[in-house]
Order: C-alpha cells, then structure tokens, then sequence
C-alpha cells in the first residue's frame, strides 16, 4: 500500500549554505503515529514543513538542476510546481493541517471565530457549514467563551488550543505538530496529549516533531531519531528507542550527571523519560 507521506533523499541548507537535513527518506502510513525525535537544530522542525510543504528541498547552486530529493503525498509530488495548481493546492492544503510550535506564527485573525472559519472559507466551504464546524471544533476544545477574543489576549494554553481548531475545522487526514508541548503548563500538556490520542482514534494520521521523550513513550508511536549531522540515525517503534540509551545519548536526547562526593566522582544517565515512568 502507498504510504501517506513519503520522503525520498530529501536535503535543505538554510541561505544555501547551512545544513539542515542531509539524504533523509521515511514513509508514513495513512492512520499511523510517527514522531521526529533528535536534539534542538537537528532539523526536525525543517523536515515537518517540508512534508507541510511550507519549504521545498534544496537545489544544487545550478537553478537548472533537480531539487535535492523529494516529498510525496499519496503518491502525488508535493513541490512549488505541483502546488501552482489550485486544484491540487486545495487538496494538499484541505488534506495536511500544520500547527506550529510557536502559535503567535499562526494567529493573525481578529478574533477567535474569524481564526477557526479562516482555514475552511479559504477552501470554499459553506459559511453556513463552516459556521457549524467552527462551534463544534470550539466546543471540543473547549474555547467557545474565547470566540470574541483576539489572540493577543489569550494565555499561551489557550492560543494552542486555537491554533488546533484552526487546523481541525478543515477536517485534514494528517495533522503535522511542531514541538506541540513545547511552552505549555502540565494541565495543558496532558490535555493536547489525549487530543493527539483522540484524534488518532478517529483516524487522523499524527505526526510529531520533538524532543520531549515522554510525549513519545505515551503516544506509543513510531519514531525516526535524527543525528546532529541532519541525518536518520535510526528509526524504530518508541518501545525500541526509548530502551538505546547509547542511541540516545549520541544523538544528545539524554546526557550524563557528574557529580562529585569529596575525591569521588559518581555519573548516571539523565533522561526525563527514562527516570520518571509510572
């Protein structure tokens, strides 16, 4: 079967210069759980918006020459030339929802309401029907009594919750979460993590960049672990990952305490996840 998303030798340089992915392939099954683990600057969130198809892989300094890989929607091409067709850029667009990891990037409307129904009457939908989908997204987020509100007078909590309803009111098949936790009191992070377990109950294929361990033991899902060089060091089932502690401390996701008691010296590993199950 095709896979959902599929990444194929895919490398970007920042100003054509700075590394940010080197030669990553990976597919996605459609209804699947998949995180992007690896330390901050490995290129995890590059990798999510070029599957968002928000950046392109790069070229050689020669314009004529192919991109540096490619990225794959059901089988279709996902790149600035397929994208110029309003035909497929609605469906790639009504299709792949991106809820970014710093959501003031996200929020530009006046209000709560005009942010859920931007994204649905962008796409043409109904405004009677897309009415219908913001209340029903907003109620389940429980952010009904934030519809009048512009975003600036939100808490960081709850601007996560609308940039969700934003993405969710489009109904899309794979929802992209850039470091969804990053910044979020305990309350909300245990929220949006029975969201992420909800909305894949229902279908939606979930895919996760971050480096928080723990989000990835709890979603159970499977994992690619890129290097500080920009590169798949491995990929595995969360079980599998979490248990390297070699794997993990070479890609820099755990690290090593040193501590000294008089002429002694003591080291353990330091890992939020590996040292606070329940």
């Amino acid at each position: 079967m095709e896979p959902i998303i599929r990444v194929e030798k895919v490398s970007y340089r920042y100003y054509d210069r700075i590394p940010a992915l080197a030669d990553i392939s990976l597919s996605i099954s459609a209804g699947e759980r998949f995180a992007v683990i690896g330390a901050n600057g490995s290129g995890k969130s590059t990798l999510l918006q070029i599957m968002g198809g928000l950046i392109y892989p790069s070229r050689p300094s020669k314009p004529s020459c192919d991109p540096e890989g490619a990225v794959y929607f059901k089988g279709n091409e996902v790149s600035e030339k397929t994208l110029h067709s309003e035909e497929f850029l609605r469906y790639f667009r009504g299709s792949v929802g991106f809820v970014f990891q710093d959501s003031d990037v996200q929020l530009f409307c006046p209000t709560v309401l005009d942010e859920v129904l931007y994204g649905p009457l962008q796409l043409n939908m109904n405004e009677t029907e897309a009415l219908d989908r913001a209340f029903d997204v907003m109620k389940m987020l429980n952010i009904e009594g934030l519809k009048d509100r512009p975003s600036y007078m939100l808490s960081g909590g709850e601007k996560k919750r609308v940039a969700i309803a934003s993405v969710l009111t489009m109904n899309p098949e794979v929802l992209l979460f850039d470091e969804p936790t990053n910044g979020l009191d305990p309350r909300t992070q245990c929220f949006l993590m029975e969201l992420l377990v909800a909305l894949n109950d229902a279908g939606k294929t979930i895919v996760i960049s971050t480096h928080d361990l723990s989000l990835v033991g709890e979603l159970h899902a499977k994992v690619a672990v890129l290097s500080e060089g920009h590169s798949i060091e491995r990929t595995g089932s969360s079980d599998d990952i979490l248990r390297d502690e070699e794997l993990l401390l070479k890609v820099n996701l755990i690290h090593e305490h040193i501590h000294f008691h008089g002429k002694k010296v003591h080291t353990h590993l330091h890992s939020h996840f590996l040292f606070h199950q329940h």
